[in-house]
């Protein structure tokens, strides 16, 4: 594979900490600013939406400029949130600097994406996207753990003071990796990207992409809590947890991935069915820590496991725009964070104890099955053989 491939893993590797390892630290937040459960999730909530909107808006405007210099711009904006979130006075200040932190983040794995699969074969297009959101994972098999001890044993602070240097570091690494010849192709122009939303299996995709992994993230939200309050486990143990976690999200994404390759929709479609028969596993058998063991792996492997088919059947959706239609997709991943965040909150807010985020994550699978069944369908009936991504 390229090395610029792993230069843009540096970078997720960087972003992927930043989202996910507030999830670990979130009882310890909460503690410091004195915001109860539901109120601190708005950091996950709002992070996701502000990725959402920064994923369209951002990569709408910088759609006619270069991409490597737009991906080191988004990684400044990356450090700057960061920065903040590490000298932060208040909740209310924390939650701005999550969404400053949030915006670079869609455009960048949406450019990111169009710029891995520029650097490999048509085949190996899946397989490209996926080694650069392996970043992603590995910020989850390690970076999430290992932040999550570090800001339990010297404050939650110092995680971001060590994920402000790692934007340092990917900044650099992009700089130097990241070979001209897969930005240099010819910008298309913003009515051009736009046009992508012409397509049906486009929505069709977003839609998917929504529910199922608003279905994983409806879980994972709150996970924290699920372990200590129903599966019995001590809160210094919940970084060793995770790790188990970021594995499954690790394999699934390289699975994933090569699976997509050999066959797109049928991969999605197993994939999602899985992954909802696991959280109504998990929900049932969380009160116990053997079954949490396994059930943490395997949400975390068909969780991730959609991502790079995902990505992939939208920029197949639309060939001659794939760069927004890529970022509108990373921004549906983080509507379904949103989404699934918001659920889960709500239900353990009514009471229904610290399982009901994995009962809405599996409603939420369920759903994004549906579609899916439903848009290969169509796609059989009506169109052709996929077209080369075109970038």
């Amino acid at each position: 594979m390229p090395i610029g491939l792993f230069a843009l893993a540096i970078g997720g590797f960087g972003i992927g900490l930043t989202e996910f390892v507030i999830v670990g630290l979130l009882p310890e937040v909460a503690a410091t600013f004195g915001v109860d459960e539901a109120t601190a999730g708005w950091l996950v909530t709002g992070y996701a939406l502000s990725v959402a909107v920064g994923a369209v808006v951002v990569t709408a405007s910088t759609t006619r400029l270069p991409r490597k210099a737009v991906l080191l711009s988004l990684l400044v904006l990356f450090i700057a949130g960061n920065l903040l979130s590490a000298v932060t006075p208040s909740f209310e200040v924390m939650l701005a600097a999550r969404v400053i932190a949030a915006l670079n983040h869609g455009a960048f794995f949406g450019i990111g994406s169009v710029v891995a699969a520029s650097l490999v074969p048509a085949e190996k297009k899946a397989g490209a996207i996926a080694i650069m959101f392996t970043g992603l994972t590995t910020a989850n098999v390690l970076g999430v753990p290992f932040g999550t001890f570090l800001g339990q044993s010297l404050g939650w602070r110092s995680t971001f003071w060590a994920i402000t240097a790692i934007g340092v570091v990917a900044f650099f690494g992009i700089l130097f990796l990241v070979p001209k010849a897969g930005t240099a192709d010819k910008p298309a122009s913003l009515r051009q990207e736009l046009s992508a939303f012409r397509s049906g299996q486009v929505w069709f995709t977003l839609l998917v992409t929504v529910l199922g992994f608003g279905g994983m993230f409806g879980a994972f939200t709150y996970i924290a809590y699920t372990l200590t309050g129903v599966s019995g486990f001590d809160a210094a143990t919940v970084p060793w947890l995770l790790i188990l976690f970021g594995a499954g999200l690790f394999a699934g994404n390289i699975l994933g991935g090569k699976a997509a390759d050999r066959a797109l929709d049928r991969t999605l479609l197993i994939v999602l069915a899985a992954l909802a028969v696991i959280l109504v596993v998990f929900a049932l058998t969380a009160g116990s820590q053997l079954a949490t063991y396994a059930s943490l792996v395997l949400m975390g492997g068909f969780g991730f496991a959609t991502v790079p088919g995902l990505q992939t059947r939208i920029m197949q959706a639309a060939p001659t725009a794939p760069t927004l239609a890529s970022g509108a997709n990373i921004a549906a991943f983080n509507v379904g964070n949103a989404l699934g965040a918001w659920l889960g909150g709500l239900t353990i807010a009514a009471g229904l104890g610290y399982t009901s985020p994995l009962w809405v994550g599996a409603a939420l699978s369920v759903s994004a099955l549906a579609v899916m069944v439903a848009a290969s369908a169509r796609q059989a009936r009506t169109a052709p053989a996929p077209v080369p991504v075109s970038v």
